[in-house]
């Protein structure tokens, strides 16, 4: 199977690479840190000015119109720097609920500005009491006059400290972990009764808690039909599962060529450690886990935009299975070979660690996508 980038992919990826090679140097990356933004916001408009906003909308609204592959071509370049802008958050997973769930005119009224880099979205789709069940929803929407009002709290909202706007996922109806009668709200993030308190991800990424205390918005504010976005909050967290996958390949590549460095530089008993038979097994396992990783990415990435649920979920949870445990090893194995240097804070190799172990908690870890896959299988 041909699993080479077409060449417009190459093009993307090319110029993505050279952009952030000039602008995410370590010492770069720590000043985008310590920023109250928590990122660059010239990175972010430069995205915009290349097009990379676009990938994943319809041209009617000034997107690019392309798949989850082409996402997947993205992340694994942010993910080889471990970028911190947020594309994960406004892109995929506020971006493709919007593309999902709204209307023609609901889409061309928001899409463009997002695409522009002008609007940030967030989905609030998690709760404090519902781990990694996103039907788990105890958040409310009251229909008032032509509008709602929504109450509850939304928890580890990727991107919710920055977003301008957040897409609030509320209970129109059923009781509390039942997937229908779920809905989906476009809430201005500085709206009266909405407080947000903002935090840092162990990877540097922002993250927020959001409550909502009696926040009105009106009906426009409704993405699709009330009571009917589960689909929509399944496949969105599909979607962002898929680009995370994508992300974290690009962090073990990177992990692979640090370590191998390593090995390669570092001398015991007057010669190289890489030259240790022991060490090189271990780095073919690395290179191996590396290998199967990038392969089952794709997969889930080919897979992700396929409306039939029953394909793409088995085809996404399967691949943050085996990410997730690929990364946990390798971020465990090349500290192992790099000794001490390898948990200091001035050298990157820890950095890499900490977004795959974050990669590995969002949207779902090993046992919750465990148990996915095997329901799925069991109903087959």
């Amino acid at each position: 199977m041909d699993f080479s980038y077409s060449e417009e992919q190459t093009l993307i990826a090319n110029s993505l690479r050279k952009l952030l090679d000039d602008t995410y140097a370590q010492d770069q990356r720590q000043r985008y840190l310590e920023s109250d933004l928590g990122y660059s916001a010239d990175n972010w408009r430069q995205y915009a000015e290349l097009g990379l906003l676009s990938v994943p909308f319809a041209e009617e609204v000034g997107g690019f119109g392309g798949s989850s592959v082409d996402v997947l071509v993205l992340q694994t370049e942010f993910g080889r720097r471990l970028a911190l802008e947020p594309f994960v958050s406004t892109v995929v997973l506020g971006g493709g609920a919007v593309r999902l769930a709204a209307s023609a005119e609901q889409q061309a009224e928001i899409l463009p500005a997002v695409i522009a880099g002008e609007c940030r979205l967030a989905a609030a789709l998690g709760e404090p009491q519902a781990r990694f069940d996103l039907n788990d929803v105890e958040t409310t929407a009251r229909a008032d006059g032509g509008g709602w009002v929504l109450n509850g709290a939304k928890a580890v909202v990727m991107g919710g400290d920055t977003a301008d706007k957040l897409v609030v996922s509320a209970r129109t109806g059923g009781a509390a972990t039942e997937r229908e009668g779920l809905s989906l709200f476009l809430v201005d993030a500085d709206a009266a009764g909405v407080s947000r308190r903002g935090y840092r991800l162990i990877d540097g990424r922002g993250a927020a808690e959001v409550t909502l205390d009696n926040v009105t918005v009106d009906g426009a504010a409704l993405l699709g039909e009330p009571g009917a976005a589960w689909p929509v909050i399944e496949h969105v967290a599909d979607l962002g599962n898929a680009a995370l996958c994508a992300e974290a390949v690009g962090a073990m590549e990177m992990v692979n060529e640090l370590t191998l460095d390593y090995l390669k530089m570092r001398q015991q008993f007057g010669r190289p450690i890489g030259r240790f038979q022991v060490l090189q097994h271990r780095m073919v396992d690395l290179v191996m886990e590396y290998e199967n990783a990038r392969s089952i990415a794709l997969l889930a990435a080919m897979e992700a935009d396929n409306p039939d649920v029953t394909t793409r979920a088995r085809a996404v949870s399967a691949a943050k299975v085996y990410v997730a445990g690929a990364g946990r090893k390798m971020g465990q194995w090349s500290i192992q070979m790099h000794g001490g240097i390898g948990m200091t804070d001035e050298y990157m190799l820890g950095h890499y660690a900490k977004r795959l172990n974050v990669g590995e908690q969002t949207l779902g870890d090993v046992d919750h996508h465990l148990a996915r896959f095997g329901a799925i299988a069991a109903a087959a």
